[in-house]
């Protein structure tokens, strides 16, 4: 039945009706219909007739699209109360605009990127930005990445890029701007692509001890698989950010892909959000603590012979959880341009690379 495609994945595109063609009949559903391993709903018997539905993923895009969302219209005093003088957060009505414990959801019209600009230059804020390249992701993704995000990405701010690679020598010569530098960081290969996701927390909360706290206020970690599309500035600065992922932030909770395992440390019933790991940030503290206790439960779970779900993702969900952040990004800050148009993003900032996961991760 419709319960069902709770357990169904969607952190990826089109996952949903990917899984909906090879699922196996429940059978409790037996004479009340259900959904076929061909991916097409069965009717209930005695219906009069029989009724099959075949979803295409821009027929199912399209029906997610038009999901509401939970939008809180009562007064609500901001966790950030300098942020409350720059933000309006009823200039969007048909998005939620902030949450339930104060955190502002930034949407494009809801701020003037150039009062944060001010804000930020006159408090000296400077910006940190990890990415990893490693293997085979160097060639494919890395030199798009860097260039456009010295387009895009913090302007008129002090930016150092930490990239952490296996392979320094091949990294991309850069054309940089005033107070922009770049340093490389050899790290590990690993034969897994989980591994890769999973050891970067320790190698992040390591570079923040040794180095980026000595010279940045604020560090911002990114997936090297995607490009930056427009302004992504200082408006996204805050003591800790997270980002609703752009494949979830219309489904009902039920939906959400959190880890339902018991025995794994980034074990969830329920949630506020879905967020993404490919971009989360903050100040230097806040970021070292989430890498941290991250690790740790990674740690965990390889004692006790588990893997999250959806391995550092799982984890980065569970921390914003316990530790709600201060500031949640839209999609509009991550976007996938599989999805679609919405009618809700007015602007993409940074949008998903086409993914080739076969070429790339020799494992899948």
């Amino acid at each position: 039945m419709v319960e069902s495609l709770g357990d169904l994945e969607v952190a990826n595109p089109h996952r949903v009706v990917d899984q909906l063609k090879n699922t196996e009949p429940d059978p409790g559903d037996g004479p009340e219909g259900g959904i076929t391993p061909g991916g097409r709903m069965e009717p209930a018997s005695g219906d009069g007739g029989d009724c099959y539905v075949y979803m295409t993923p821009s027929a199912l895009s399209f029906i997610v699209g038009q999901m509401p969302m939970d939008i809180d219209t009562g007064k609500r005093e901001l966790l950030d109360s300098s942020a409350a003088i720059t933000l309006a957060l009823w200039s969007r009505t048909d998005v939620q605009t902030h949450t339930r414990w104060g955190a502002p959801i930034m949407w494009d019209g809801m701020f003037q990127a150039e009062l944060y600009d001010q804000k930020h230059k006159k408090n000296k804020s400077s910006v940190a930005l990890t990415v990893f390249a490693v293997g085979r992701y160097l060639d494919a993704y890395l030199g798009a990445f860097l260039n456009s995000s010295e387009q895009h990405f913090m302007v008129g701010l002090p930016v150092k890029y930490y990239v952490f690679t296996d392979l320094p020598e091949k990294v991309p010569s850069l054309q940089l701007g005033p107070q922009r530098s770049l340093e490389v960081i050899r790290v590990q290969g690993h034969s897994r692509w989980q591994d890769i996701s999973m050891t970067r927390m320790k190698t992040i909360a390591d570079a923040i001890e040794s180095d980026i706290r000595h010279h940045s206020t604020h560090v911002f970690c990114m997936d090297v698989d995607q490009v930056f599309a427009g302004r992504f500035g200082s408006e996204a600065l805050a003591d800790s950010v997270a980002l609703l992922h752009a494949h979830f932030y219309r489904l009902p909770r039920f939906m959400y892909t959190y880890d339902h395992n018991p025995k794994s440390s980034a074990y969830m019933a329920t949630g506020d959000f879905y967020y993404h790991a490919a971009v989360f940030g903050g100040s230097c503290a806040s970021v070292k603590a989430l890498a941290e206790a991250c690790y740790l439960g990674i740690l965990q779970d390889k004692d006790n012979g588990v893997e999250a779900r959806w391995h550092d993702e799982s984890h980065v969900n569970k921390y914003f959880w316990l530790h709600r952040p201060s500031k949640i990004l839209s999609p509009e800050y991550c976007w996938d341009p599989l999805i679609g148009q919405r009618h809700d993003i007015h602007v993409t900032r940074i949008l998903w690379a086409p993914k080739h996961y076969k070429a790339l991760r020799p494992n899948v």
